[in-house]
């Protein structure tokens, strides 16, 4: 395993959480609204971010996201343990052994933005996100 990275989930004011949090530890801050992902999403999400991380000296510090408009946001929801994966078995056998007895929120896949990732519930109810980036085709 490369890294854990605490991952905050906000209700539409993530932007400013970050770039607050980006002046507080004079992070480099990356933001991905909606409007510039592919497929479908609600309007109303347009403007919200649907990823953002701070790195500080080559390490990731802090990642988030708001969450759909009408989802709800509770305490507990809203911080996620990110797992930063060296490998596809290693995330592969992570994933398997942190869902069993727990909830798949999101199965383990390779995504579009050139990573393996899933996201799931624990037996004891933690929010985990797991993720490898896939190696670089070219």
């Amino acid at each position: 395993m490369k890294e854990l990275t605490p991952y905050l989930n906000f209700d539409g004011n993530c932007r400013e959480a970050m770039e607050f949090y980006a002046s507080c530890f004079r992070a480099e801050l990356q933001l991905m609204p909606f409007s510039e992902m592919p497929g479908d999403f609600p309007k109303e999400a347009k403007d919200r971010i649907m990823h953002s991380r701070l790195t500080k000296n080559g390490s990731v510090i802090l990642m988030a996201s708001d969450i759909m408009p009408g989802m709800p946001l509770q305490k507990g929801n809203n911080v996620w343990i990110n797992v930063n994966c060296k490998s596809r078995e290693e995330i592969d056998k992570l994933f398997a052994v942190f869902s069993e007895k727990g909830e798949v929120r999101m199965p383990l896949q390779d995504a579009f933005w050139g990573a393996r990732f899933g996201m799931l519930t624990d037996r004891f109810g933690i929010y985990w996100m797991f993720n490898f980036e896939l190696p670089k085709q070219g």
